[in-house]
This record gives C-alpha cells, structure tokens and sequence, in this order.
C-alpha cells in the first residue's frame, strides 16, 4: 500500500504566537557537543514556525529546561501560552510538568504514538 503525501496547509491553524507549542526530546546522540550534551530539545511554535533548541545533558533535565522555558518566553513575549503538545512518552509525562502546566493553565496534549504528522 502506498501512502498518500501530506498536503500543505494554506493557513495555519492557531492566530497567533504561543497558542500552541510542539515539542519533542532526541537523543542520545552519538557525540556529545563540546559541553557534554547529548540530548535536544526541539520547541516549535505552531503559528510563526519558529523554533527553539535548548540542549540537555540527560533527559532528567528536561522538566526543569521546560518549566523555566516556559516561565522565560511567557514574560520576554508578553503572552501566554495557551496549548502544549509533546509525544506520549515519560519525559513529558511526569507530576512536576504536569502540576507545573496545571497551575498556571496551559492544556498539555499528547500526539497519538508512531504519528510523525
């Protein structure tokens, strides 16, 4: 079976910045950058495509990186962020981020697993 290509969005689906975010972890990469981090952390912002890309070295980091990325972009940009979507994996899914995004207001989301869509 072969599989149909994604079409193009003509419009993009929020109407402004920082309503919705992606984010997704990679690593462990082979060779550790000269500081000695081996993990990426990838946040792109839905409307404008921009994206940040915060380096870790390990994934216990990541809840501490998200939180004060979050705490960071939300006061330089003067706007909330209303959505977050990551995969459905455990760096994602743990009771600091989730009480952390409860308190302040911000929907987590998580993508349906082996949908790079």
């Amino acid at each position: 079976m072969k599989r149909a290509p994604h079409k193009p969005k003509p419009e993009p689906s929020t109407n402004s910045s920082l309503v919705l975010l992606h984010m997704d972890l990679c690593g462990p990469m082979r060779t550790q950058s000269l500081g000695g981090k081996k993990y990426v952390l990838v946040i792109v912002d839905d409307y404008s495509r921009y994206t940040w890309v915060k380096f870790l070295r390990s994934k216990d980091e990541t809840p501490k990186v998200l939180i004060t990325f979050l705490k960071t972009i939300q006061v330089n940009l003067q706007k909330p962020v209303k959505l977050l979507r990551t995969d459905n994996d455990t760096k994602f899914k743990n009771k600091t981020v989730e009480e952390y995004l409860e308190s302040v207001g911000i929907t987590h989301q998580y993508s349906a697993t082996r949908t790079p869509e």
